[in-house]
């Protein structure tokens, strides 16, 4: 640092501040600091600057699922957002949403040297009197508040009560639901939004039909849906049900003419129990899903689907994490981005 400061004729104190990126140097200082660095080759001490700072210029994530698509997003999201402000991000990925777990993984990002943490889904916040680890600044990524740490996430609720309000604006008598598991929060959450909704505008709460959130759980449950369970093994059993598991006139069993499926894969499973069925898409049934990923708008028909801003979501991680750790402060905040309906051709008017 010494030589650095000779070559571009200015203070120690300046170049510790260039590298440190403070901002109370004007642009053709750092110009000459910075290109005495390139000349001599000059590369921050990671470990001294942390001596010098009390920071380490690194934030941990924690995930339960990397093959989640959503998560993804986040993560990404999270990525390009400490970068921006200078940070970098160390992952660890937790095989089980236990608390054992999860202090495990958060204790692992601390002993390699983070400045804070961000969960990403953090079921295991469900778990009563759970204490999550105090060493360093925690925030959670996720759809709703949780304990006293700061929260970020989807506001699932909305999401599912703009997908229902749509299909009953369209005039359909009540709307059927693909959930999801009965382990996830996001699932419950769409669930009760979902039953709420239907309650509140006086219609019937059909029982709704659980899946896992794949493609698969959501056509076999849009064949139990649109033939009224009469679905046994790979076909149709007997009852009145015509191959096309239809009625002659193409009204679905039991008056099936919306479906909200809890994700977007779900949703492409009904759409293809539909077409086996011989069932038009919009004509004789309704499909709405919930995530509105990359290939939605490229299905037959485009999907209509609750467009979730994840990449809102990690940013305000980030930003508010980054926050506290700058500032020293452990404010508590829970809040959440309201998704958006975005209207394609799978849903029409009931015939």
């Amino acid at each position: 640092m010494a030589d650095v400061a000779e070559l571009a004729g200015v203070s120690g104190q300046t170049v510790s501040r260039v590298v440190n990126g403070n901002d109370r140097v004007t642009a053709a200082t750092r110009l000459k600091v910075e290109t005495a660095m390139r000349q001599l080759g000059y590369r921050a001490n990671i470990a001294a600057r942390a001596l010098a700072t009390g920071r380490f210029g690194t934030i941990g994530v924690v995930m339960f699922n990397l093959s989640a698509v959503l998560n993804v997003r986040i993560v990404e999201a999270v990525v390009a957002g400490a970068q921006a402000r200078g940070y970098s991000v160390s992952l660890a990925v937790v095989d089980g949403p236990t608390e054992k777990e999860v202090h495990a993984a958060v204790r692992g990002l601390t002993d390699r040297a983070v400045d804070g943490v961000i969960v990403i889904e953090a079921r295991v916040l469900d778990t009563p009197h759970l204490r999550l680890p105090d060493e360093v600044p925690l925030v959670i990524a996720d759809s709703r508040a949780a304990h006293k740490h700061p929260t970020f996430g989807t506001d699932e609720a909305a999401g599912a009560r703009a997908a229902v309000d749509h299909l009953l604006g369209l005039g359909h008598a009540t709307v059927h639901h693909v959930a999801g598991p009965a382990g996830s929060n996001p699932a419950q959450r769409r669930r009760a939004a979902w039953q709420r909704q239907l309650k509140r505008s006086g219609r019937v709460v059909p029982p709704p039909v659980v899946g896992d959130w794949s493609p698969r759980s959501g056509y076999e449950a849009g064949l139990r849906l649109l033939t009224g369970g009469r679905m046994t093994g790979g076909g149709v059993t007997a009852g009145g049900v015509t191959a096309a598991g239809a009625t002659a006139d193409g009204v679905t069993a039991e008056g099936v003419t919306a479906v909200f499926a809890a994700n977007d894969q779900m949703a492409v499973g009904v759409l293809r129990a539909a077409a086996e069925l011989g069932l038009r898409v919009p004509e004789d049934l309704s499909v709405v899903g919930f995530d509105d990923l990359d290939f939605t708008p490229y299905l037959t028909p485009p999907l209509t689907t609750v467009r979730q801003d994840l990449a809102a979501v990690g940013r305000r991680c980030v930003d508010h994490l980054i926050t506290q750790i700058e500032a020293g402060a452990a404010e508590s905040a829970s809040r959440f981005v309201r998704p958006e309906l975005v209207t394609r051709a799978s849903t029409a008017p009931p015939r």
